[in-house]
Order: structure tokens, then C-alpha cells, then sequence
């Protein structure tokens, strides 16, 4: 049987070691922690070979960008991964020129995670398919690929919702190219998992990237891989995603956030069903079945200019529009119900449960945020609750409040002064505001701030930097 992947996490915070512990734990890893660069350098020079280190790019002492540089030089390093917090995303960005593998930003969901170590095992079995560890890391073996959840394992009892499901259920057995549309968080990454996993493709790998929390610079040789000596640091050549799903499915999430230049190359892989690593002047033959989704109006890009026509229908082979959770209202008890006992497990309640008068508060609210808002709710209130698990009313968020504010946009007092009725004028007060109320909700985590706003995490940081929002 394999050997777990050995994983190091290396942070300063304490609550961050030890919630990435349990979580990495969990989902099979063999996980030790370090708090400083010092001490991440020590362990990895003393114990076997690493696999993967995750490391936060700013610690005192010796940082993540030296920390990474140093832990290169050694004879077996592990694949990094760094971690920044808010207006730190440039240090993480060189610190992937540095040689990391990736980066990710905090806040961030520790299913992300778990989807990019996947992701890291397996691309290094694609890259070295007769090494007898499948990460091509170290000595430890990975851990065999396992499927996404499929058709019966989507909870939804609406028949709206299982209608997406009836067309998922024809569409997954051909290779055709599907769009998913719909509202942030109702549920895209797990209809394309679903679409993977009841086809004639679900052994092979399910590889999911989302466009828009790589940076432009990046994303090309995400997805397409580098030639060695393409760019400065490119020490070797590196397969993309493309190489990584072949024989698979690649999931490609806010397509809409793809730069032209890289919507043309895309269009060519396609339609050639071959790619080209930047920097190499050979093609390379993929089978990849490509799954795309989005939270925006693709139509209105294309006319407006925004996003190329020809991709656009290559992609619009079969599009599924997924409903937002306020027009499936019967699925909030059975989500509800299903995240408490699921997250429940995995915080180490023995019973977790919801009240009546919660689940009631829970179905008569407005969902802006959808399925992972509802998640996040669940999630806060039990680890918030006094009750050993059990949610009751007063353990929701001030959302749920009555009294609290309303923060349905026709109640939000209009930012106009005097006669002034502009809509160049007023329009850009209107989004600052709501913009500052999201964030204000969602205690500034960004990623829930962009749900609620129904807006990307990329879109979202540049409006913020457009009204100034710090």
C-alpha cells in the first residue's frame, strides 16, 4: 500500500498550524509543523524527505522567500507552497518565480488546499509515470487518485436542481465540451465533479483550476507548463494542467477571467487537441475533456468586446445553468443538514445537530452567497456554539438578526447629494458602499465578500483598489 504524503506546514500563527494539522490529517496527510523559517530548515535537513511544504512568505527571522530559496538547495526538497495574507499576494508571486509550486491566499478554504496537493500529486505522476512514488517527490509514495463525488452523493431534493442533475447524467458520458453558468457558490466546481465522475473518464484524473486567483504572469504556464529556460527561473521543463488531466477532465472556473492572449491559446488546444509549453516549439497531443464555468454574462463579454466570440461557442457546446439557492428554497434543510454532519465530524462532535428555531432562520433567509455562504454559516456557528455541537438560534451570525440592519440593496440609503440623479456619478458611491457592507459581514474575508457580491475574487480586488478600499 502507499506511503501517506508527508506534508510541512511552516507559520508563525499557531491557530493556523494547528487547524491545518487537523484538516491535512484528516484527508490522509502525515503532517509535521514548524514556527519559523529556522525551524522548518532544521526539520527538513533532519527528518526523511518531505513531500510538500506549505509556508507562510512572511515570518520573522528567516522568511518564506529565503525559506524557500534555502530548502531548494537541498538534495531531496519537497514541492513548496506559499501561503500570503491580504496585500501580500506580490511576495507570493515571487515567491513562484523563487522555484514554489504555487500559492494561496489567506483567508482560504482548506478544501482549496486539498484540491491543490492533489492537483501536486497528480501532475508529478503524469511527469514521471515509472518513478515508484507518484508524486515524483521524495521517497514516500502518494496516495492513488480518488474521483469526485458524483450524481448521488449531490445533496438536492428540489426539482429544479435535480433537472441540472438529469442533464449532467446524459452529457457525462460524451467527451463534449459543457459551460456551467450561475450564480457565485451555487455549486459549479460540483456539478463538474459530477460530470467527471459518471463518465467513462472517472478513473482518470479530475484537475481543477481557477482562472481567475492566478495571476496573468502565471496563468500561461499554468495551464499550458514551460519549456527549461523559457523565462528566468524555469531551472527545468514543467508540465502544465493541460498534461496533467490527460485521459481526464480539466475544470476551468471563472473562464471569464482568461486574458485574450490566452483565450486565442485555448481555443487553439480545443480545437487541435494539442498545446505547446511556453518557451518549446514542439506540440504535445492531450485528450482532456474540458469543463468550463462562470459566474459572469459571456454573452454580454462577447458583445462588449471582452471575451472572444469564437471561444465562446466553442465552449457553449452544452450549457447547464445552475439555479441560485433562493429559487430551490426546499434545499436549504437537506444542505443544512448535510454540512452540520460533515462539518460536525470533521471538528470532532459527536453529535452535531440544528435546532428548529435555527433551521427556521436558516430557510427563511435570502442566501445572496449560496450553497458556500450556507456552508460558512454552518461551519462558524458550530464552532462558535456553547452547545457542544448543536446550533440553536442564538448561535447565528448578526445576519440572521432581526434587528440587525437590512442588507438587501433597495434599503441601503442612496449615496446622492442635492438633485444630483448621474449615473456615472452615483452608480460608483452605490458599489463602495456595498462593497465596504460585504466586507463588513463577512469580517473581510474577501472570498465570502466576492460571493456575496455575486463577483469573482479577482473582479473583486480590482474594485478595490479602483474606490480605494484597504
Amino acid at each position: 500500500m502507499s506511503a501517506p504524503v508527508r506534508v510541512l506546514v511552516v507559520d508563525d500563527e499557531e491557530s493556523l498550524r494547528h487547524m491545518l494539522s487537523l484538516s491535512l490529517s484528516k484527508s490522509g496527510y502525515h503532517v509535521w509543523t514548524a514556527a519559523s523559517g529556522q525551524e522548518g530548515m532544521e526539520l527538513l535537513r533532519r527528518h526523511d524527505p518531505f513531500d510538500v511544504c506549505l509556508t507562510d512568505v512572511r515570518m520573522p527571522g528567516l522568511d518564506g522567500l529565503a525559506f524557500i530559496q534555502d530548502g531548494l538547495q537541498l538534495k531531496e526538497a519537497p514541492t513548496f507552497i506559499a501561503m500570503s495574507a491580504y496585500g501580500d499576494e506580490q511576495l507570493a508571486v515571487e515567491a513562484v518565480r523563487r522555484g514554489a509550486f504555487d500559492y494561496v491566499s489567506k483567508p482560504f478554504e482548506t478544501d482549496d488546499l486539498t484540491l491543490k496537493l492533489r492537483l501536486i500529486v497528480e501532475r508529478r505522476r503524469h511527469a514521471h509515470p515509472h518513478k515508484p512514488a507518484a508524486t515524483g517527490l521524495g521517497k514516500s509514495a502518494a496516495p492513488s487518485f480518488r474521483a469526485p463525488p458524483g450524481i448521488e452523493e449531490v445533496v438536492s431534493v428540489s426539482p429544479a436542481f435535480r433537472e441540472v442533475l438529469d442533464v449532467v447524467r446524459k452529457v457525462s458520458r460524451f467527451p463534449t465540451t459543457v459551460l456551467l453558468t450561475g450564480e457565485t457558490g451555487t455549486g459549479k466546481e460540483r456539478v463538474a465533479g459530477a460530470l467527471h465522475s459518471e463518465g467513462p473518464r472517472a478513473s482518470k484524473p479530475f484537475v481543477p483550476v481557477n482562472c481567475a486567483a492566478i495571476p496573468d504572469a502565471l496563468l500561461e504556464s499554468e495551464l499550458f507548463g514551460h519549456a527549461q529556460g523559457a523565462f528566468t527561473d524555469a531551472h527545468s521543463d514543467r508540465a502544465g494542467l493541460f498534461e496533467a488531466a490527460h485521459g481526464g477532465t480539466l475544470f476551468l472556473d471563472e473562464v471569464a477571467e482568461l486574458p485574450t492572449a490566452l483565450q486565442v491559446k485555448l481555443l487553439r488546444a480545443l480545437v487541435e487537441k494539442e498545446i505547446r509549453r511556453v518557451g518549446d516549439s514542439r506540440t504535445i497531443a492531450v485528450d482532456v475533456r474540458v469543463v468550463a464555468a462562470t459566474s459572469q454574462d459571456l454573452g454580454a463579454m462577447v458583445k462588449d468586446g471582452r471575451f472572444r466570440e469564437d471561444l465562446y461557442y466553442r465552449l457553449n457546446v452544452v450549457r447547464i445553468e445552475l439555479p441560485p439557492l433562493r429559487a430551490r428554497p426546499e434545499d436549504v434543510r437537506a444542505l443544512a443538514e448535510h454540512f452540520v454532519r460533515a462539518i460536525g465530524e470533521r471538528l470532532g462532535f459527536r453529535a452535531p445537530s440544528i435546532a428548529p428555531e435555527a433551521m427556521k432562520i436558516l430557510a427563511g433567509y435570502h442566501w445572496p452567497g449560496n450553497v458556500r455562504e450556507l456552508e460558512n454559516v454552518i461551519e462558524r456557528a458550530l464552532v462558535l456554539s456553547d452547545h457542544e455541537g448543536r446550533i440553536g438560534a442564538g448561535d447565528l451570525d448578526e445576519r440572521f438578526d432581526a434587528r440587525a440592519p437590512a442588507t438587501a440593496t433597495e434599503d441601503l440609503p442612496l449615496p446622492v447629494e442635492g438633485d444630483e440623479l448621474s449615473l456615472k456619478v452615483v452608480l460608483p458611491r452605490v458599489e463602495r458602499q456595498l462593497i465596504r457592507r460585504a466586507l463588513e459581514q463577512t469580517g473581510g474575508n474577501r472570498t465570502r465578500a466576492a460571493g456575496l457580491l455575486g463577483v469573482s475574487q479577482r473582479a473583486l480586488l480590482y474594485k478595490l483598489k479602483e474606490h480605494g478600499i484597504t
